[in-house]
């Protein structure tokens, strides 16, 4: 039965590691989110993992060859406890992917819960 594993990569590079994973054929789980970038005076919003250095990917431990992963291009390894891969919770890649809106973008939060004018206590 296919689980979710989650993979290391090498810095910056969680693109080409899921670039070269899907060649392979395994299922691949990159969450990114919108990132406000600042640089000499200039704002923009740019794509960035939800989680930097990190993916997952779909696998059956019992059947398929995981081993390949660690040698997989932009991969740093395969998170492991002791000799199997460790598996991340199917309501944990679903929550994760609920909170995707239409262009596949991880929504952090809704907004502000607090209006303008509203009355708040910091403690």
């Amino acid at each position: 039965m296919a689980c979710w594993c989650a993979v290391q990569t090498h810095v910056r590079s969680e693109d080409k590691a899921a670039f070269h994973l899907r060649r392979q054929g395994y299922g691949v789980f990159l969450p990114k989110h919108l990132k406000c970038r600042k640089h000499a005076r200039h704002i923009d919003w740019v794509s960035a993992p939800l989680f930097p250095r990190y993916l997952f990917v779909a696998i059956d431990p019992e059947t398929t060859p995981w081993w390949a992963i660690r040698s997989t291009v932009g991969v740093g390894s395969l998170i492991c406890f002791g000799d199997a891969p460790a598996v991340v919770p199917q309501h944990i890649i679903a929550e994760i992917k609920a909170r995707q809106d239409e262009k596949g973008m991880v929504k952090l939060h809704s907004g502000c819960p607090f209006k303008v004018g509203d009355r708040v206590k910091i403690v």
